[in-house]
């Protein structure tokens, strides 16, 4: 096994589960998924940090609030409407619509609750104002090129080797 630790400028693959506040997993990637660390790749700001300094095979738990996470939730992205206005996929608990917002980002509207003849859509994040757990386990490390460098991510999808 290396010695190389997690720092600026390495790529690193990892698998990673994403946890609710009740334990419940909400997002899990058991393919490997890269990023350049301390490149700007969108990693939550908190989970970066608790890698740094890590080797591989390094398995971390790291808890956020919202504001680390996911965001409170946003009033303005919750829609209620009624039962007969809205297509049939819609008419039933966890359906999806998809919908762009001014800026042009597409954002996906779940079904979360019908009731009284009306159909709760909510456009945030399932795990928006809550805690929630990322659990990660580091894969393979190695030096980023310029380009990854400059990207943020690795050019490849997956680790190479692992170490």
């Amino acid at each position: 096994m290396s010695d190389e630790v997690v720092g600026k400028n390495k790529v690193v693959y990892m698998t990673y589960s994403v946890l609710a506040e009740n334990g419940q997993v909400m997002g899990q990637n058991d393919v490997p998924t890269g990023y350049v660390h301390g490149a700007g790749s969108g990693l939550f700001e908190k989970i970066e940090r608790s890698l740094e300094g890590r080797k591989v095979g390094d398995r971390v738990e790291i808890s956020l609030t919202p504001e680390e996470g996911f965001g409170e939730a946003d009033p303005a992205l919750i829609l209620v409407e009624d039962l007969a206005d809205v297509p049939p996929q819609l008419r039933r608990l966890g359906g999806e619509a998809e919908a762009q917002n001014n800026k042009g980002e597409t954002i996906t509207f779940r079904v979360v609750r019908i009731e009284n003849g009306k159909v709760t859509l909510d456009g945030n994040n399932p795990l928006a104002g809550q805690n929630a757990t990322c659990v990660v386990e580091i894969l393979s490390l190695r030096d980023a090129t310029p380009d990854e460098i400059k990207s943020g991510f690795p050019a490849e999808q997956g680790p190479a080797q692992v170490h």
